[in-house]
Parts: C-alpha cells; sequence; structure tokens
C-alpha cells in the first residue's frame, strides 16, 4: 500500500503546512498574488523559466490567502481585483 501523497499549501499566518488535499489556488510568494490554478498569466510565466516556479505557492481557498497577505489576480480574477482595489489597496 502507497502512503497519500501530501501537498504543500501556505496557511493564514503565511507559514506552509503540509496537506493530504490539494490546494484550489496558486500563487506567488514574491508578488503577494493569488489565482486560479488555470491562470493565463501564471501559465505564461511558468513557461518562461523556473524563477516564477520557484516562488509558487499554493492555497486550500480565498479565504486563506487573503489572511496570508495575498491579492487576487487581475487576470483570472478580475472581480475579486477590482473588489480589492474599490477598498483602497494598492
Amino acid at each position: 500500500m502507497t502512503s497519500p501523497h501530501i501537498y504543500r499549501l501556505v496557511s493564514a499566518d503565511g507559514s506552509t503546512i503540509a496537506s493530504p488535499t490539494k490546494g484550489t489556488l496558486g500563487g506567488h510568494r514574491k508578488n503577494r498574488i493569488y489565482g486560479l490554478l488555470t491562470c493565463k498569466a501564471a501559465r505564461r510565466a511558468l513557461e518562461h523559466g523556473r524563477s516564477y516556479e520557484q516562488q509558487r505557492v499554493f492555497f486550500a481557498d480565498e479565504t486563506t490567502a487573503i489572511a496570508a497577505g495575498y491579492r487576487p489576480c487581475a487576470v483570472c480574477m478580475p472581480e475579486q481585483y477590482e473588489e480589492w482595489k474599490a477598498a483602497g489597496n494598492k
């Protein structure tokens, strides 16, 4: 019997945790951005080199990403990004 796969996710306090469940959102640690796993902008960045891949993080959900201090991606989450901007964030 094989052991279950363990995923590394970012928790609300920004630390990395082990989880048996895959994250639902991806992000970029340096830029503090989170978005959909299908994001075109993230996919393009991943295709252009390892530097983006080395900064890639994953979140269980949007609430956790926000609590960890990340903002929504303007490309794949435009409504959430506009709400974030309207709240006075930059």
